[in-house]
């Protein structure tokens, strides 16, 4: 196999490990009213549970976020994989909600190893170089993942035998196949260090910070919904389908999830402040309308605001790797990338805390309908600065403001 081969088929599985990342970071969804109904806990302790995730990211992305700039991509990827199938294991063997919080928290840890390492190795990998055609590989993987993990874990909890089992050992062989392919790939790092495993702020180089704001507005209007919608999604649908079939209640989160990777494939090149702004315009859009759904229990409204939603929510997460993607220097790959992902956590970890307090008290519908009025009217705050950053026309020629 030639090099070039090698570099190509590396390229894939990058993507491939960001997909199978946020695959296995859906896939115990299906199985939260199971577990619930088991062991006898509160949405609240849903919602902490699947916060212990995105915790889990973020101490790492703090601790080791530019780990693979020192040691390189495929020592890290080869960490980050093996720790994830460590916690399929984890999973089948569950027994109280207690080992839920050890699977989710081990899982957030590896996750952000994976998605650093493999989003610097996008950009390192690409065949053309192109930083917008690595930002396009990694929204749609992210998205795609998202959707296939739930898809496949609905199908796989509601038609096959041991549905707290079977969902883990599809992963568990997804995983191994990553972690095989991982060994063989070549390293895009040339000049490798000690690591250092020391907490850090976040570091953004002075020359990127104008993108790296545009890119943590796209990222904060898409993924705060989705840490809302991902973890409670599902109960929402059960109520407003008045069903419990696994593939029902999860036809949201799939069709939100798919159309955000179809809206990416068709508006990829668009420009990144564009795509940032109109975005988040149709995720306010679709969360107006599951909002409307959630108050008139409409399968049809849910459906249709899961549909835009995700169209913006796609589109809005692309326009921010995008514009980050371009610029960033090859030395700060695996930093930034870490300081954007801990944008991304946050916004998907703090909302889904605070509605899992407030569903208790408050009920399911009331909650979705709160936090998506007052995430929609972020979306379209941020949809307006995203459109301030465009560039101007002076004599004809773009300008940069």
């Amino acid at each position: 196999m030639t090099l070039e081969i090698q570099k190509k088929t590396a390229y894939a599985l990058s993507a491939a490990v960001i997909g199978l990342a946020l695959f296995a970071s859906i896939t115990p969804s299906p199985l939260y009213g199971t577990y619930a109904e088991l062991w006898g806990f509160s949405p609240a302790i849903l919602t902490l549970v699947y916060a212990t995730y995105a915790f889990g990211v973020l101490t790492t992305l703090v601790l080791a976020g530019r780990l693979s700039d020192e040691v390189g991509r495929r020592p890290v990827l080869l960490v980050a994989l093996g720790s994830l199938l460590l916690t399929t294991v984890i999973y089948m063997a569950a027994q109280s909600v207690a080992w839920l919080f050890v699977a989710r928290g081990l899982q957030g840890l590896a996750t952000g190893l994976a998605l650093a390492a493999a989003s610097a190795a996008l950009l390192d990998l690409h065949p053309r170089r192109d930083p917008a055609g690595a930002g396009l590989a990694n929204g749609v993987a992210s998205a795609g993942g998202i959707g296939l993990g739930m898809l496949v874990s609905s199908a796989a909890v509601e038609l096959l035998p041991a549905p707290r089992v079977v969902p883990y050992v599809i992963l568990a062989a997804l995983f191994a196949v990553a972690f095989a392919g991982a060994l063989a790939m070549p390293e895009p790092v040339a000049d490798r260090t000690r690591p250092r495993l020391t907490p850090q702020r976040p570091g953004v180089p002075t020359a990127v910070r104008r993108q790296f704001f545009l890119a943590a507005l796209g990222v904060l209007s898409s993924w705060s919904i989705g840490g809302l919608f991902f973890s409670l999604g599902p109960a929402l649908s059960a109520v407003i389908f008045d069903t419990s079939d696994h593939l029902v209640t999860g036809l949201s989160v799939v069709v939100l999830a798919g159309s955000a990777a179809l809206a990416q494939l068709v508006f990829g090149r668009a420009a990144p402040w564009l795509g940032a702004s109109l975005g988040s315009i149709a995720l306010a859009a679709g969360l107006l309308i599951i909002v409307l759904a959630s108050a008139d229990d409409s399968a049809a409204l849910l459906l249709a605001g899961a549909l835009i939603g995700g169209a913006g929510f796609g589109v809005a997460f692309l326009g921010s790797l995008r514009q980050l993607a371009g610029a960033i220097p090859n030395e700060h790959r695996a930093a930034v990338m870490s300081a954007f992902y801990v944008v991304a956590y946050s916004s998907l970890s703090l909302p889904a805390v605070a509605a899992g307090i407030l569903v208790t008290p408050l009920g399911l519908q009331t909650t979705f309908e709160i936090f998506g009025c007052v995430v929609a009217a972020i979306a379209l705050v941020l949809a307006f600065e995203a459109w301030r950053t465009r560039p101007r026309l002076v004599f004809g020629f773009e300008s940069a403001r």
